[in-house]
């Protein structure tokens, strides 16, 4: 009985830790009280320019690109095609000539 006591004890106190985690982590820490002669701060845009990956000074042309990924895919196919004419696991597992590598 007193195994089922200290069980549903420490039960309720790891529930408690984790209610006082998790108020503390959506509480907003930038929220501040109004006052009446706040100055008002400019807008800060809350997305900043789209730039997924993308280095402005080093454009590639669309050309250039679609060529590399027709280029993949026919080295792609032609890996397929000569591994149905001769499975084997070694071809399976082998790398491919590809830039275009994961």
């Amino acid at each position: 009985m007193e195994m089922l006591l200290m069980g549903a004890v420490l039960s309720m106190f790891g529930l408690a830790v984790t209610c006082m985690a998790f108020g503390a982590a959506t509480r907003d820490s930038d929220r501040e009280p109004v006052k009446e002669n706040a100055a008002v701060k400019p807008a800060i845009p809350a997305i900043p320019a789209p730039r997924f990956f993308m280095d402005p000074s080093r454009q590639v042309p669309i050309e250039a690109l679609l060529l590399q990924i027709e280029n993949h895919v026919r080295l792609e196919q032609a890996a397929a095609e000569s591994f149905l004419q001769a499975p084997d696991a070694a071809r399976l597992h082998s790398r491919t000539t590809s830039a275009l590598v994961n």
